[in-house]
């Protein structure tokens, strides 16, 4: 029916944003935690609670650690057709106004939900203006990267596209710089970021595309002293985040 989510923070904020037809599934004999969320459903005339037992439950989310509860989520993009799912990057930019602060996250092939939930996370916390993902060869926000966000995924404006590449050359024409992540870049804490930036991210192992780096205006660093070579891309795209919106902040 709709997308099926565990992890209470997760549901809590699946909770305020679902429509007519979501469920939320808990399992018999349940306590804790699991009140207070049936609870937030019950105050909602859209969500209805149903207790199933625990074997159906492991069956419904093929064993995953539900903890007992499970949501599944109708939200308002699917109550209206999934029209609101995938934002367009032109139209996005068309609602953007000249002396807007802007800042797209382009997520090159980043496989792994774990990390996908992560960075969404980020993205929430630092206000992404939009996040930019391909269809293949990527991780999609499914309920793993629901759950891994806290529910941070509902929230984030997200643009899935069939060549990311475009979509930067379109961004450019718009006036965005872009900026790469990699290993060989500027120190970041050396580099000004403007008002529209776009900042690339690489996948886990290969980095960044060869013909998307050669579309980055600037290539950007985390300097480091430790002893291993590399931050986790989640780690990383917290960090520079934080100084891209630190630096439009303060102008």
């Amino acid at each position: 029916m709709g997308e099926k989510i565990i992890g209470f923070h997760a549901i809590e904020e699946g909770l305020k944003k679902a429509s007519s037809g979501s469920v939320l599934y808990i399992a018999r004999g349940m306590g804790g935690h699991t009140q207070d969320l049936e609870r937030q459903a019950r105050l909602s005339s859209k969500v209805v609670v149903k207790k199933i037992a625990k074997v159906e439950m492991d069956r419904m989310v093929s064993q995953a650690d539900h903890r007992g509860v499970v949501l599944d989520l109708v939200s308002s993009a699917q109550e209206l057709g999934g029209k609101a799912q995938n934002l367009s990057v032109k139209d996005f930019c068309k609602n953007l106004k000249d002396d807007d602060s802007a800042l797209v996250l382009v997520l090159d092939e980043i496989t792994d939900p774990q990390n996908l939930g992560a960075i969404l996370r980020s993205a929430d916390q630092f206000s992404v203006s939009l996040v930019v993902i391909p269809d293949r060869r990527s991780a999609h926000a499914n309920s793993t990267v629901i759950k891994v966000s806290s529910g941070a995924a509902h929230y984030v404006p997200m643009a899935q596209v069939t060549n990311i590449n475009r979509e930067i050359e379109y961004l450019k024409s718009q006036g965005f710089w872009v900026y790469g992540a990699a290993m060989d870049g500027q120190a970041v804490y050396k580099t000004t970021f403007p008002n529209r930036t776009v900042l690339v991210m690489g996948n886990e192992g290969k980095g960044i595309g060869q013909l998307t780096q050669r579309l980055c205006d600037h290539m950007v660093t985390i300097p480091m002293t430790g002893h291993i070579d590399s931050l986790n891309v989640s780690v990383a795209t917290g960090i520079l985040l934080y100084e891209v919106r630190r630096q439009q902040a303060t102008r």
